[in-house]
């Protein structure tokens, strides 16, 4: 099991850096350190959709999601400060760039999206989180060039275009909502049931 982890991570790798858009924005993202900080799920996974399924590797992209840990500072002014410095960061690439701190989703998840959430202990507690075994996925290209992955569920369901849900914050409707838009994009998913 181990190899086959090596294996699809290389992989991962390969995908990624295969697509120039993401190649800039792993490099800008090196500004972030010392910040503990993951390039997330949604255009990491997409890539990877579109490349075994023929398509442009940015297909189908419409955001890049970029999360940071600082749970020595909560306020919104403090997260404001990194959204403002990564606006300027980033501002060369063709998608806009949503970053936040997962030390206060806590403080604003509820409003939002009605459900109450504990707060998250690092980075990698939030991914363990994210809506699908496939999307739970950070990467990060460290300033020494070495690569940190991390996918809690492994990479088999990336590769094997299998959506399944991972039911640890989100609800039925949510899943469904959320497969319904990426099977419409690519119909080559293999949606698993709730």
């Amino acid at each position: 099991m181990a190899s086959q982890d090596g294996e699809l991570q290389l992989r991962l790798i390969h995908t990624l850096s295969q697509s120039p858009i993401l190649n800039a924005l792993f490099t800008a993202a090196q500004s972030l350190e010392p910040l503990p900080y993951y390039i997330g799920a949604g255009c990491l996974v997409q890539t990877v959709w579109n490349e075994l399924t023929g398509r442009p590797l940015n297909y189908g992209i419409s955001d890049i999601d970029i999360i940071y840990f600082n749970d020595n500072d909560l306020s919104y002014a403090a997260e404001n400060k990194v959204v403002e410095r990564a606006k300027t960061l980033f501002s060369h690439l063709p998608f806009p760039v949503d970053i936040k701190n997962q030390a206060r989703v806590h403080l604003w998840y509820q409003d939002k999206f009605g459900i109450e959430l504990r707060p998250y202990s690092s980075l990698e507690d939030a991914i363990n989180s994210w809506p699908t075994t496939a999307t739970c996925l950070g990467a990060r290209l460290n300033s020494d060039h070495r690569w940190q992955i991390y996918a809690p569920y492994g990479l088999e369901d990336l590769f094997g275009l299998i959506v399944r849900p991972n039911k640890a914050l989100i609800d039925e409707g949510i899943y469904y909502s959320k497969t319904h838009k990426w099977s419409r994009k690519w119909p080559e998913l293999h949606i698993a049931s709730w």
